[in-house]
């Protein structure tokens, strides 16, 4: 179930990217698939706790796939298309391995490779896909917000699905302490 959801966690943020215009709220701008990609970034975390380092890799594999599959369905630009590959597979990647040699809780193994995940592909993404160096689509100067914008969705997100799990965690103890 956790691949299923992480996987259509990453269509679902592409298409609704593509789909609707970025989010301004002041001076961040933040496209809308953003929101899914913190969950994504959880899930992955899901995927490694429950099966291991090499089946999160092999879901980070299908996901891009997937993503540049989906991306050129929708007729987005090769920068946008390389900029999502390359962000994707650097911060998925990162989150793996941070994930793997933290040796902490879950949660705080989760928050750890999350937040670092998120920097990473927030500004390799914003870089590439959407600054003056490849596409032009945004300005220098909000080249910062959008990244910040960025960060601080996917990482409030992560925030928020760390603490689910949590809650479906202390549920399901408690119901198996029930029996």
């Amino acid at each position: 179930m956790a691949l299923f959801l992480y996987l259509i966690a990453i269509i679902i943020a592409n298409v609704i990217t593509a789909a609707f215009a970025p989010l301004q709220i002041g001076l961040f701008l933040i496209p809308w698939g953003t929101w899914l990609i913190g969950a994504a970034l959880v899930l992955r975390d899901v995927i490694q706790h429950k099966y291991g380092r090499r089946y999160a890799y092999l879901a980070i594999v299908a996901a891009l796939i997937l993503s540049a599959v989906t991306s050129k369905i929708l007729g987005d630009t090769l920068a946008i298309t390389i900029a999502s590959a390359i962000s994707f597979i650097i911060s998925e990647s990162a989150d793996t391995e941070i994930y793997t040699r933290f040796k902490v809780s879950f949660f705080k193994k989760v928050f750890a490779s999350g937040i670092v995940s998120s920097f990473l592909d927030s500004i390799i993404f914003v870089t590439i896909g959407l600054s003056p160096l490849f596409s032009g689509f945004l300005p220098w100067d909000v080249i910062p917000n959008a990244v910040l914008g960025q960060f601080v969705v996917k990482s409030l997100m992560q925030v928020i699905g760390i603490a689910l799990l949590f809650m479906l965690k202390q549920r399901w103890e408690v119901s198996a302490n029930e029996n």
